[in-house]
């Protein structure tokens, strides 16, 4: 019997609206609730800002991957990718499923460049009635926004999937890429046998960023070892009134 999971993919600006206008995670948790999805790559997720929780009424206890997950997505992790006097903030993956393990990996190349990781899991799937579960890697990532920056990134993603996820397992990448140029793209598919869901399904990326007009594709679902579904941007109501980033969705099956 095949098995179906779901992604969705979302950059969340911190909880906050293009340009930092206005606070708005408790609408951000709603909408994502209403997706069903099985998994959720969240980047700029804050793990704590003192400086927000003591001038918001409505800033959460928990961290802000903890609030999204409420009690649809039980199973998380976290990994910081930029730490500072009042908080930090990071990639961070929400499921449903269990996580087997999970290693968040720092990938600044440079003391000068913004902190950027990549966060991987493994997540087991258990098939109804319980008498199968399947391993499924997941890599979510954000990149940084010069080419110079993406370059050794990209290199320490390759070597880490190389290193650590068999060729046969199946292995799900997402998250924002900051590469509107394309060559993330030709490097996974020379190094890694990487497809992208929108390209491999409808001949183009997804445009995501910003999200009240996306121009640009920045966001990206990379998969290995499954089928591609369905995929979607969610750039109707209520999205692109919150993050500047557009959500991707994608339907895989095993």
């Amino acid at each position: 019997m095949s098995q179906q999971f779901s992604v969705l993919t979302y950059n969340i600006h911190k909880g906050f609206t293009m340009g930092g206008r206005q606070f708005v995670l408790h609408r951000m948790r709603d909408a994502l609730a209403r997706t069903g999805v099985d998994m959720v790559f969240l980047q700029e997720a804050l793990g704590r800002h003192d400086g927000h929780a003591g001038r918001l009424n409505e800033w959460p206890e928990n961290p802000q991957f903890e609030f999204l997950a409420d009690s649809v997505w039980p199973h998380h992790a976290y990994g910081r990718n930029a730490i500072y006097d009042q908080g930090d903030h990071g990639n961070a993956i929400l499921s449903r499923y269990p996580f087997v393990e999970w290693e968040n990996i720092g990938v600044s190349p440079y003391p000068f460049a913004a902190s950027r990781s990549l966060l991987h899991g493994v997540i087991e799937l258990e098939e109804e009635g319980g008498e199968r579960r399947n391993r499924v890697h997941v890599v979510c990532v954000h990149f940084g926004f010069f080419g110079v920056e993406r370059k050794p990134q990209i290199n320490r993603l390759c070597e880490r999937i190389e290193a650590h996820v068999p060729a046969g397992e199946p292995l799900v990448v997402a998250g924002d890429f900051n590469d509107w140029s394309g060559r993330a793209e030709r490097h996974f598919n020379a190094a890694l046998k990487l497809s992208e869901v929108f390209l491999s399904l409808y001949g183009h990326h997804a445009r995501s960023w910003p999200a009240v007009a996306p121009v640009l594709p920045m966001d990206r679902i990379y998969y290995r070892g499954v089928e591609a579904v369905a995929a979607m941007r969610l750039g109707h109501k209520p999205w692109h009134l919150l993050s500047d980033h557009t959500p991707l969705q994608a339907r895989f099956e095993l």
